[in-house]
């Protein structure tokens, strides 16, 4: 059985954590392309898409293991003495995920027939262009970075106030993260009904942290469930 409680960050993992979030979900979604730009003009060079991806997603990867290292530290042991235990509540997420996902998808395919997911078919569009450059990122090191924010900063962070507010926050930012640039770009409000797709996902992640006590269990039903749509799209 797995210990009560999960692994917590520090004051100042929060306090850097927060900042480090706000850039991450509200700036750099709309500084990344410029600044690449400009380096292109003072470099005299081409940086392509797939090196933009790679560069962009090694320094969110970077700076998460620099601002949260004492925190992962901290969650890896929790994971490692709580193995099993950690091991099931992951097969466990991922088996209700896929369960419930496939439902939800149906019935907002239903709903909103004509609304395309951008953030799906700009992942498709980097696999054709980048297919091992594309699965590291998805697999890999969006997972990581996004498990330790939403859920291990997010929902961390609330849980102690209420876990009730901690669920439905980090649910609902994890939802807004995978659609609101498009909504802005595309000026179409409509977008954020694409939020409801993200919301079993973020609700079972969120789950399976709370349950494992560890960020490694969300983080492994991420990465396989990331891996498996990849493999359904080829």
């Amino acid at each position: 059985m797995a210990k009560k409680g999960s692994a917590h960050m520090t004051a100042g993992e929060q306090v850097a954590g927060v900042c480090f979030f706000v850039i991450y979900l509200l700036v750099l979604p709309f500084v990344t392309n410029p600044v690449f730009n400009l380096a292109e003009k003072l470099l005299n060079t081409d940086i392509s898409q797939a090196m933009r991806n790679t560069i962009y997603y090694y320094a969110l990867f970077a700076a998460t293991v620099i601002i949260f290292h004492g925190y992962i530290g901290n969650t890896t042991r929790r994971f490692l003495d709580n193995l099993g235990s950690a091991c099931r509540t992951a097969v466990v997420g991922l088996v209700a995920l896929y369960g419930l996902n496939e439902l939800v998808y149906r019935l907002t395919n239903v709903i909103m027939k004509n609304r395309t997911n951008l953030n799906d078919t700009t992942i498709s569009a980097q696999i054709n262009d980048a297919p091992r450059v594309t699965m590291l990122i998805v697999i890999l090191l969006a997972p990581f970075v996004e498990e330790v924010l939403f859920r291990g900063l997010v929902f961390g962070g609330l849980k102690g106030r209420s876990r009730l507010m901690a669920y439905l926050i980090s649910c609902l930012l994890f939802a807004a993260l995978h659609v609101w640039q498009f909504a802005v770009v595309q000026q179409d409000i409509t977008y954020f009904l694409l939020m409801v797709q993200y919301l079993v996902p973020g609700l079972v992640l969120a789950w399976a942290y709370d349950h494992s006590g560890t960020v490694w269990s969300p983080f492994a039903i991420h990465a396989v469930a990331n891996a498996l749509s990849i493999w359904a799209r080829s």
